[in-house]
């Protein structure tokens, strides 16, 4: 068997289900291309995965036992010290030690990042790995940087989040030159705090190319491929967005059951507002890259479904074949 992806099998609110599901439809459709490593309580996998499911398909997958798990309301740190046998610590020691090309899970964020990044360590240059996030936009998806992982961010940290943001829109998102927007409360130069200023200048005088600053009404225009920010703004924007979708589905929901003609009317264009919307839905990304560890980690929201448990490994798959680690490395060192 060549790549191995380790998932964490306990993580997220529906685990061990629904992590599972997912985990074989993506074996499904990739043909076994690669082999499943599920990480977690053995008895409770082996009790979610029934014999129709699995070995009468030959799906390529083994169990790794790790008795102890991360729950979501546990502090990452504690967590760390008092789990060493937990599901993610495991996972992610398997992919440090070579056993496994990739770790996956939905469980809880601050876990995954902190052992992400102690145990796998960061790629030279790199002072504080970054979370990404996708929004969607005029002009296709739009890499958001940074997510959450840092709320209090140094000019240095963004030119970096800027470089590690470019390498994966160019690799994952297919873009040639990724074009890179400066999130601030003016498009003018002279806009901003200190450190936003700061960061300008960094970034101007890099060789990404970077269009200047944006505003936020610039995200969903599409004006930049890349989007960089501290991660205290950058989650309060994902978590907007996060809601977005939702919200208009309500909408459209609540307007149609007024009176039978609209009712009627909305039944014609469903269908279209859903694919207006399908870009707003995460569960096509499936989850979110930890950039700048050495190591391929992401990160999922914690209810997610099969469908994004699914494109989360085949989007690790796609990170382990197109090198992004080495890439990254690069990018940071011409810088």
């Amino acid at each position: 068997m060549g790549m191995q992806i380790a998932i964490d099998a306990m993580g997220g609110d529906f685990a061990p289900r629904n992590v599972i599901a997912g985990a074989l439809d993506a074996l499904r459709e990739a043909g076994n291309r690669f082999e499943i490593i599920f990480v977690g309580n053995e008895e409770r996998i082996r009790q979610e995965i029934h014999p129709g499911q699995s070995e009468g398909n030959h799906l390529a997958y083994t169990i790794v036992h790790a008795p102890q798990t991360i729950e979501m309301a546990d502090s990452p740190t504690a967590a760390l010290k008092a789990k060493k046998r937990s599901s993610i610590v495991v996972g992610i020691q398997l992919h440090k030690e070579g056993k496994a090309n990739a770790f996956v899970s939905a469980g809880n964020t601050g876990a995954v990042m902190a052992a992400s990044t102690l145990i796998l360590g960061r790629i030279p240059g790199v002072a504080r790995p970054t979370i990404g996030a996708f929004l969607p936009s005029e002009g296709g998806a739009c890499l958001l940087l940074d997510a959450g992982a840092n709320v209090d961010c140094r000019p240095r940290h963004l030119l970096e989040f800027a470089v590690m943001g470019t390498v994966y829109a160019r690799s994952m998102l297919n873009y040639q030159n990724p074009s890179v927007g400066l999130l601030n409360i003016g498009e003018e130069s002279t806009k901003g705090d200190e450190r936003s200023l700061e960061a300008f200048e960094l970034l101007s005088n890099s060789k990404l190319h970077f269009i200047g600053n944006v505003e936020g009404r610039d995200i969903l225009k599409g004006k930049a491929n890349v989007i960089i920010c501290d991660g205290f703004v950058g989650n309060i924007i994902l978590k907007f967005g996060e809601s977005l979708l939702t919200t208009l589905m309500k909408r459209f929901q609540d307007h149609a059951t007024r009176n039978f003609l609209k009712r009627v009317w909305n039944s014609l264009v469903y269908d279209t507002i859903k694919k207006m919307l399908w870009d707003f839905d995460y569960q096509v990304f499936g989850g979110v890259p930890f950039l700048g560890v050495n190591g391929i980690s992401i990160i999922g929201h914690g209810g997610s479904t099969p469908k994004a448990i699914k494109n989360m490994i085949l989007r690790a798959e796609e990170m382990v074949k197109k090198n992004i680690q080495r890439e990254i490395e690069h990018g940071i060192r011409k810088v």
